[in-house]
């Protein structure tokens, strides 16, 4: 597992966060709740993607704690993205 660049749910201005060891969450699409609405591939492109099948899956990424990540899952429609 994955120990740098920390990502918790709240995205902090000023990066205070005291947790850097902790392991790196990362987002998770529950494909049954998706409506395919694209939000999260408007807003952050370089995480959220659609496939050959026509769905969104989660890009691999060292670090997910970029604002645009947070802001796709923030304004996801169906709530169906989670940090795991």
């Amino acid at each position: 597992m994955k120990t740098s660049g920390y990502v918790c749910g709240n995205f902090c201005e000023d990066n205070s966060c005291e947790r850097k060891d902790a392991p790196v969450k990362i987002p998770v699409l529950d494909m049954a709740e998706c409506v395919r609405c694209e939000i999260c591939v408007e807003l952050a492109p370089h995480a959220f993607q659609i496939n050959d099948a026509g769905f969104v899956e989660v890009l691999p990424l060292d670090d997910y704690s970029d604002e645009n990540i947070h802001e796709a899952i923030k304004n996801c429609p169906k709530d169906c993205i989670i940090w795991e």
